[in-house]
């Protein structure tokens, strides 16, 4: 994982850096890399890939909120987390769909959650897992995954990359896909909460209206409830 830090005050900069380093050092001691940017233009000029970023929205040169515009439109996954010592940015942050807000003087109980729910969501969206066709075994990111559905005896993982058809059935996915991130919905369907779209009673509409998944009326609450806090958290 990638942890950049772009912020023109020096300070924030210096303190992120050192709460990120030792918060890491227990945890996460050779999986986790941090880089630090002055301003958005020398962070975008960084080819190298970006899984968490730290940004300031009122730096020179370039405003933080069209830095995280162009990081999201390179990279749907990236988690954003603006930093800034005005609250007049919220509402701009929130339609880029930021992943947190904190604001200067930053609180270290805020910082502490927010860090820890980045990486819990940064190991759901890079995990993957085997799925076996009668062709062959491919290996798929649980992200791309749109929904599992049964036909008769066969199950169909229909993902962003395309339709896999396995014998592998639904007790070996509920099994293995990350907690809080997909629902069983319908004895026949598993869903991902990131591709859902909209959702009545009985019917979940995902990626877009591409596809549907029944919601059956008993599971209609729960679901709700952990669409709801998933929503709350991404």
């Amino acid at each position: 994982m990638r942890i950049c830090i772009c912020d023109d005050d020096p300070v924030t900069v210096e303190y992120l850096s050192d709460f990120i380093h030792t918060y890491l050092r227990g945890k996460y001691p050779k999986t986790c890399e941090i880089s630090t940017f002055q301003n958005g233009t020398a962070l975008l000029e960084d080819q190298e890939p970006k899984d968490l970023v730290f940004l300031d929205i009122e730096m020179p040169e370039m405003n933080g909120l069209r830095v995280g515009q162009q990081l999201v439109e390179r990279n749907k996954d990236v988690l954003i987390i603006f930093v800034t010592s005005h609250n007049k940015y919220l509402d701009d942050a929130m339609d880029l769909r930021a992943f947190r807000y904190l604001s200067k003087p930053i609180d270290e109980e805020r910082l502490l959650r927010s860090l820890q729910k980045a990486l819990n969501i940064y190991s759901n969206i890079t995990t993957t897992l085997p799925v076996d066709t009668k062709d062959r075994v491919y290996t798929i990111h649980t992200s791309h995954i749109i929904s599992i559905e049964t036909k008769g005896h066969e199950v169909i993982v229909h993902t962003t990359d395309g339709d896999y058809h396995t014998a592998q059935n639904m007790r070996y996915w509920l099994d293995r896909l990350p907690s809080g991130m997909f629902f069983q919905s319908h004895r026949s369907f598993i869903v991902n909460f990131a591709h859902v779209s909209d959702f009545n009673h009985t019917v979940i509409h995902l990626h877009d209206n591409q596809f549907n998944a029944y919601l059956t009326r008993r599971k209609y609450k729960d679901f709700k409830k952990a669409f709801l806090l998933y929503a709350g958290t991404h």
